[in-house]
């Protein structure tokens, strides 16, 4: 699939995501239904709005609302991240944080934009976005993408970042190409979990750790790449299907009983945090929905979700998550709110 084609197909199936964002006027109904009868969607969404954004933040966040079918907010904070492009072609770039791969989070969300307005500036953005990832991105010398451009390193972060972004702009074969190297370079066989960062340079772990966020990042990208390959990928989907099967059990068997983790999964001493049970429930709703993942999930997702819901503050603050800036310690995230809405966005539609 080239990249005029994936345009194409978003425009005339009226989605994003590889199909999971909705722009027709019944869905956009059912979304505001929705929000008006759970009040905790709207004030999250609110509090996720007026936080201030890096790159990665304001994809993940474009992303929420590509999900929800907000299709006239999704448009405007693609402007955002239009805006605020580097030169080379990275979106969202408000400071100088060196990411290579974070900036792609935004690039499905302006590729949605695209499709939905037919404004030349969002599809040449996305285009710029995707030649940076394919030709000029730093890499190690399998050509596993660097997820900073002033270090060699590789962090499993990236798997979400980055993946899906290509999946639906016409490279699903350099997707699945970027997952299988992440995973060489980061997955635990042992453990069933990813470590956080691999240094290329040292050929050794900068951080070996395996943090839960970051395998809620790789549980949630593979899940979105699934959904966005073609029909003739079937064996590669059936492969990133397993893999994600693999990091859910990985994860669930630490999960706590009120529905948590620990920031650092297998390491009690690590402070309790919010956002890898939304991760992994929005991964479980969007596996059980496309039929590769087993009902019996739900349990452990809805346990999740539960907890999750009850950490949501009355100024729709999702509390306890890793908290930005630094997420070394329980707080409030963009990512936090984003995931939230993820989440709920995919019970949405499992429902429906």
């Amino acid at each position: 699939m080239n990249r005029r084609t994936a345009v194409k197909s978003l425009v005339a199936a009226g989605v994003g995501s590889g199909g999971l964002g909705i722009l027709n006027k019944r869905a956009a109904a059912q979304t505001q239904g929705v929000r008006a009868a759970d009040p905790l969607i709207g004030k999250a969404t609110l509090a996720m709005l007026a936080m201030q954004r890096e790159a990665w933040e304001q994809g993940v966040a474009m992303q929420a609302l590509v999900e929800w079918g907000d299709r006239d907010m999704v448009v405007r904070m693609a402007h955002g991240a239009v805006l605020r492009a580097y030169e080379d072609g990275r979106l969202g770039m408000v400071s100088d944080n060196h990411g290579v791969t974070d900036p792609a989070a935004n690039g499905e969300g302006v590729l949605f934009a695209a499709g939905a307005t037919g404004d030349p500036v969002f599809k040449a953005a996305a285009d710029r976005m995707l030649d940076y990832l394919l030709k000029a991105a730093p890499r190690t010398a399998d050509g596993t993408l660097h997820h900073i451009d002033h270090k060699p390193q590789v962090w499993i972060d990236s798997m979400y970042m980055a993946p899906p972004f290509l999946a639906v702009a016409g490279a699903p074969a350099e997707a699945v190409k970027q997952v299988e190297g992440f995973r060489k370079l980061l997955w635990n066989d042992e453990a069933k979990l990813f470590s956080h960062i691999w240094d290329d340079g040292r050929r050794a772990f900068e951080r070996k750790a395996f943090w839960g966020v970051g395998n809620g990042w790789a549980a949630a990208g593979m899940t979105r790449v699934v959904r966005a390959l073609p029909e003739r990928m079937a064996a590669e989907r059936r492969r990133l299907q397993g893999y994600v099967r693999e990091v859910l059990d990985g994860c669930l068997r630490h999960r706590r009983p009120d529905g948590f983790f620990h920031d650092v999964v297998d390491d009690p001493k690590t402070f309790v945090e919010t956002n890898l049970g939304q991760m992994l429930s929005y991964t479980i709703f969007r596996g059980v929905r496309g039929g590769w993942l087993p009902k019996s999930y739900l349990v452990d997702a809805d346990v999740m979700r539960r907890a999750a819901r009850s950490k949501v503050d009355e100024r729709g603050y999702v509390r306890d998550v890793c908290g930005s800036p630094t997420f070394g310690k329980p707080g409030i995230a963009t990512e936090g709110q984003a995931f939230f809405l993820l989440m709920e966005a995919a019970a949405r539609d499992l429902q429906a």
